[in-house]
């Protein structure tokens, strides 16, 4: 028998973020850690593990941290436009 998995799901929003430890069954995937956690997917936009895409049916791993992201608000490629015309540094 396996032992069980111990994983942390995240979900985050500007200067603040939430986040649940939870264990596992051997075997479970992203999709299980999100619907273990109670986190709905309202405003999700994807997944990721340690900060690498993942899909609903990637396998976890103990230690595991799953992040819920939330959709760009600004395009990256355009807020640098934006800093650089004004002038000002990061």
């Amino acid at each position: 028998m396996s032992a069980p998995l111990h994983v942390q799901v995240i979900r985050g929003w500007p200067r603040r973020a939430e986040a649940v430890t939870l264990g596992l069954p051997a075997g479970a995937t992203v999709e299980d850690a999100i619907g273990a956690s109670g986190f709905g997917t309202e405003g999700i936009s994807g997944y990721a593990i340690h900060g690498e895409r993942a899909t609903g049916a990637t396998p976890l791993r103990d230690g595991d941290r799953v992040e819920l992201l939330r959709p760009l608000q600004v395009d990256p490629k355009e807020a640098r436009r934006r800093r650089a015309a004004a002038g000002k540094p990061r």
